[in-house]
């Protein structure tokens, strides 16, 4: 498979399975990034140029907005949904939306919403200023898998050998490491000084020899290849996709949702991160990684304007009834930004006691604003039926099937 050895090389690894006894195989470690842009041919570039396009409006949107940070949460659940669909742990979309954050109902459920308290966390940090460290990246890896069979082994780089899906046609006889279609760099001090490179040149100024999509992508397949976790490495990685643009200033908030357009695409999408260790094959994985960050800024920005369309309405429906508190039309920002949530939300969010709180949403529900999804259930949430529409709208709901890189 690997006819081009410009990218790495591949290293010789043992082991021990307790019925094959020992094996041999080879691992592939990257070589470190170079400080200069792959060979890309002109419509690449034509790509490249259009993703900075749509990423520029859609952040200038964004900036245009009272409060862009109302859009966060909601873009967070819907990378949370896809990124987490693509690893082959799904939930509808609708669900997540409207999941109990504090009392999960299943072991997928927990994983999705895990992905979004690690993005608040990462972004927060990268606010106030934090470098994107080992430590962080330990931490945040840790903060996703919270609560899953392997949280105890989470926190830290794994110790031992991964492969990454099975090659088609192969004996199931065969052991997995043998039949695997990727695998990653050996644990150890391969692994360590791959990812301390990586963040290095992350962190580097390339933007006088490196456009930052192309960076960004570059920066995303050495991540994936590596491979440095037991397990969440594609969640974390397409988390990094935003950071790495909030970082070369591409955008300003975390609002871009880059994981449902790789979703849809998720076959496409591990053959073009393969084919850049095979094959030195980056002008296809960067064409493709381009589109990709394009037709996503373009969703998530007519999804942003079509969510302050209707905060616009709601507020306006308030202003006619005979309702006239600002905490009433408060609530509809509250809407926006939690697409679900209970009385005590409304009553921290707003600063209300908890009467209050329960008699202003009820006075919405009255007007149509909102509506509770379960009136019998002893923790009551409720949500708005419009802003649900307007999340939901472009959400298949059906899992994707597709071979693992």
């Amino acid at each position: 498979m690997f006819v081009n050895s410009a990218l790495g090389e591949l290293v010789p690894i043992t082991g021990t399975d307790p019925i094959a006894g020992e094996w041999t195989h080879r691992g592939f470690v990257p070589n470190p990034l170079p400080n200069c842009a792959p060979e890309l041919l002109p419509s690449t570039y034509l790509a490249v140029a259009n993703a900075r396009a749509a990423l520029a409006s859609l952040d200038a949107t964004a900036r245009r907005l009272p409060n862009p940070m109302l859009f966060r949460r909601p873009t967070l659940a819907r990378e949370a949904q896809s990124t987490s669909a693509l690893e082959g742990t799904y939930a509808p979309l609708s669900e997540v939306l409207t999941a109990d954050d504090e009392n999960p109902s299943d072991q997928n459920m927990i994983e999705i919403l895990n992905y979004v308290t690690m993005a608040e966390v990462g972004f927060g940090k990268q606010a106030e200023g934090w470098p994107l460290t080992t430590g962080v990246l330990c931490e945040l890896q840790g903060r996703l898998m919270r609560g899953t069979p392997l949280d105890a082994a989470s926190g830290k780089f794994r110790d031992r050998q991964v492969v990454i899906g099975r090659r088609d046609g192969v004996s199931d006889r065969m052991l997995a490491i043998h039949a695997a279609r990727f695998v990653p760099t050996p644990a150890g001090i391969l692994l360590e000084t791959g990812i301390s490179d990586l963040l290095d040149w992350m962190k580097t100024d390339h933007n006088h020899k490196i456009d930052p999509v192309i960076a960004t992508a570059m920066a995303h397949y050495q991540f994936e290849t590596l491979h440095p976790f037991r397990d969440g490495n594609g969640r974390l990685g397409r988390f990094l996709i935003v950071w790495q643009l909030i970082a070369t200033g591409v955008l300003s908030e975390p609002t871009l949702s880059v994981s449902p357009w790789f979703e849809s695409r998720r076959p496409e999408y591990y053959d073009r991160l393969l084919d850049v260790s095979t094959r030195n094959e980056w002008d296809g994985f960067v064409s493709f990684f381009a589109s990709g960050l394009e037709q996503s800024a373009k969703t998530t920005e007519r999804d942003m304007v079509a969510l302050v369309r209707v905060q616009t309405e709601l507020k306006q429906l308030i202003r006619n009834s005979h309702l006239r508190a600002n905490t009433a039309l408060a609530l509809v920002d509250l809407a926006v930004a939690y697409p679900s949530f209970t009385i005590k939300t409304v009553e921290k969010y707003l600063n209300v006691s908890y009467g209050r709180a329960n008699k202003l949403v009820s006075q919405l529900i009255d007007i149509g604003v909102l509506k509770s999804i379960d009136p019998t259930a002893y923790k009551r949430r409720f949500y708005s039926p419009q802003v649900m529409a307007v999340l939901t709208t472009h959400s298949s709901d059906l899992p994707i099937t597709g071979t693992p890189r």
